[in-house]
């Protein structure tokens, strides 16, 4: 299909139908949510990932993200491209009663993190206390968060983003490098996505996506100048069940260091 640009976005993205569809346990998505979530927990759990100062970019309208990077930044700053986006993040983080409800989501991460269910509001308080920022987010721009500055980063997530953002390969190259210029040297990158995905649906609209494999993954953070320390991926199960929202072919998860030197940009 056609490629998706920003004001497609800005005009038709409907958050709170693609949380519906994309975020809400009780479907047969729920492996593919819970190891992206499982994953987040190995990532930044004990003996993980951790610093000061976390972005987060393309968060999108989500939050799932960052559930267990909370335990290890104090500091997190989240990012998207589109209004509608911004604003339901806006919401949740103001406790509005309209903001989507995420507490089954929490729970798990809960249950994940060894913790009681019990324990989802103090887990969601935390998060809202430590998210200190929601910017606006260029990921084509060589400063994707322009003009606001901020800290040089630790750690740095992007989940489902880059593929949506861009129109072909040399676009996503050049926008991990882009996105790299806020991480220090020595700081991580995870890098959440999908491979052989060419859309996905929301509310009967499709949105493109720039279609990977895993060569094409790994070529790209390597020449950012990364040292990729994993990657795991997950093929998705029945993937004729899942057309009617998307057709990726696996989910991956990868973790990767910034190296002091050998940058190509």
């Amino acid at each position: 299909m056609d490629f998706t640009g920003g004001e497609s976005y800005l005009s038709s993205f409907d958050s709170k139908a693609y949380l519906t569809s994309f975020c809400t346990l009780g479907s047969q998505r729920d492996d593919i949510l819970k190891f992206r979530l499982k994953k987040l927990y190995q990532t930044f759990g004990p003996g993980g990932i951790r610093g000061d100062v976390l972005i987060d970019i393309g968060t999108g309208p989500t939050i799932y993200t960052l559930l267990s990077a909370c335990e290890s930044f104090p500091y997190i700053i989240a990012s998207d491209f589109t209004d509608q986006n911004r604003n339901e993040l806006k919401k949740w983080l103001k406790n509005d009663p309209e903001a989507f409800d995420w507490s089954e989501i929490v729970k798990t991460v809960c249950e994940i993190e060894g913790k009681s269910r019990d324990k989802w509001e103090e887990k969601q308080n935390k998060l809202r206390s430590i998210i200190q920022k929601v910017l606006k987010c260029d990921v084509t721009r060589s400063n994707p968060l322009d003009p606001v500055e901020v800290p040089a980063a630790d750690c740095l997530i992007t989940s489902f983003c880059l593929e949506t953002a861009c129109k072909d390969l040399e676009s996503y190259r050049c926008s991990i490098q882009n996105i790299t210029r806020l991480l220090r040297p020595g700081g991580h990158l995870v890098l959440i996505g999908a491979l052989g995905n060419t859309y996905y649906m929301v509310q009967q609209k499709a949105f493109s996506c720039l279609s990977l494999d895993e060569d094409a993954v790994r070529g790209a953070i390597t020449q950012a100048g990364y040292t990729i320390q994993s990657m795991e991926i997950l093929p998705i199960p029945e993937k004729t069940a899942h057309v009617d929202t998307a057709d990726s072919l696996a989910n991956f998860f990868l973790v990767a260091k910034k190296e002091t030197e050998n940058l190509t940009y």
